[in-house]
């Protein structure tokens, strides 16, 4: 019943509210300033600023913090199934009630906002009237020059996640140097940066750009993930830390993870309480096996989601997928900004077959006749289905198998909610 509300709920927001994305701070600032500036009550503000792995640093950082009996508010986009998991408000979800509420406050402001923008605000009267002094986790949308997060002019910190070649469609010229000057290049000149794990020439670009920013920068090198005796650890100069999770299935994730672990122990955390919270993490719809209706009379099959549809992403998908022996299919959908052309050619050698769909209740979606001849361009087997349920049914046999359902979050949030 809930979960139906909160849908209903959405949809009414997205007839109401402008999903197009139109980057311009000047009206959640107007919007604000008439409500009279909450968002500057909010203490301990940390932004997650990145193209991968935001929402898994987020949400790690939240366990170790939690873990240490410390009260978080959470901020999160986007949603997999229900739009109330966008807001944490120290030990629940926000209401649909709460939503309204505050939707009707920032109505009155008389500001014509996008969809994230009404979200961002909602979020921000919901964290004030519960507990402004809470720790304030907050997620960027897109880029972050513009983007309505970017409202705090001395965070706590600031965490900026891998970045790499997403977006560009948003950028002029389309580089990955303007897509880190649009990162990083508005970073607050008054906190502490924290720069995760990137290849080589991003890194020099993020370096180069941050010279003149005076904010103490905490760079990846400094804190590591290793691996000793077939075991991971995150390891700095002072800890060394075992990796130790059945949750957590893959390379990239651990090393959002490591990221998390960094801050947590410069906050203050003790080791003792990091090392017990490291085995509770999960990050739903991320390299996540799942049980339940989509696989209640499935025999000898795992179903595993993922939402990766970026470069790296679907590479770290690919390099987990390649440790197992036994066949792999994947059910796939995709928008049609995300280059499905480049992407699934990172998966050359693990599919068995590719089942394509179009993902529901998404305009930009590809047809799964667009995305079958991608796949068959690139030598896959390839057949199309109109749902979930109808391609697990394509896929039968006795033989023991993984299905993978994976390109998007949001044809991910889709399989979590029917599952």
């Amino acid at each position: 019943m809930r979960k139906a509300a909160s849908a209903k709920l959405y949809k009414k927001l997205q007839k109401q509210y402008s999903r197009r994305i139109n980057l311009d701070l000047k009206r959640i600032k107007q919007v604000l300033k008439k409500l009279n500036n909450p968002e500057n009550q909010l203490e301990n503000v940390i932004n997650i600023i990145g193209s991968d792995g935001k929402n898994s640093v987020l949400t790690s950082l939240k366990y170790f913090l939690e873990a240490n009996r410390q009260k978080v508010n959470a901020f999160t986009s986007p949603h997999l199934y229900n739009v109330q998991h966008r807001f944490w408000l120290g030990n629940r979800f926000i209401s649909i009630n709460e939503i309204k509420k505050y939707k009707k406050n920032i109505e009155q402001a008389g500001f014509k906002l996008t969809l994230f923008e009404l979200l961002t605000c909602i979020y921000i009267l919901a964290a004030y009237e519960t507990d402004p002094d809470s720790y304030n986790l907050i997620e960027s949308g897109l880029l972050f020059k513009k983007d309505s997060t970017n409202l705090w002019s001395s965070p706590l910190a600031q965490v900026v996640t891998n970045i790499n070649y997403q977006h560009q469609e948003w950028v002029r010229p389309k580089t990955i140097t303007e897509i880190c000057k649009q990162k990083v290049g508005y970073l607050s000149q008054n906190t502490r940066i924290y720069i995760g794990k990137q290849n080589s020439r991003t890194s020099k670009i993020i370096q180069n750009i941050l010279k003149k920013n005076p904010s103490e920068k905490i760079v990846y090198g400094s804190w590591k993930i290793i691996k000793k005796n077939k075991k991971k650890y995150y390891k700095d100069h002072k800890n060394l830390i075992y990796l130790n999770s059945k949750y957590i299935n893959s390379d990239g994730l651990w090393e959002n993870v490591g990221l998390a672990i960094k801050l947590a122990l410069d906050l203050g955390i003790d080791i003792k309480i990091i090392e017990r919270t490291i085995p509770k993490i999960q990050f739903e719809g991320r390299v996540q096996f799942i049980q339940g209706k989509l696989s209640k009379n499935l025999r000898n099959t795992k179903i595993l989601v993922d939402g990766c549809h970026s470069y790296e992403s679907t590479k770290n998908l690919a390099r987990y997928l390649r440790k197992f022996k036994i066949p792999v299919y994947a059910i796939w959908g995709s928008l049609k900004n995300k280059n499905p052309n480049l992407l699934i050619k990172n998966f050359k050698g693990i599919f068995k077959k590719i089942i394509t769909i179009k993902i529901p209740n998404e305009p930009s979606a590809m047809s799964s006749l667009e995305l079958r001849r991608v796949a068959e361009k690139n030598g896959f087997k390839s057949i199309e289905s109109k749902s979930i349920k109808d391609s697990i049914k394509k896929i039968t046999g006795k033989e023991r198998k993984i299905i993978v359902i994976f390109g998007s979050l949001y044809l991910v949030g889709h399989a979590l909610s029917l599952n």
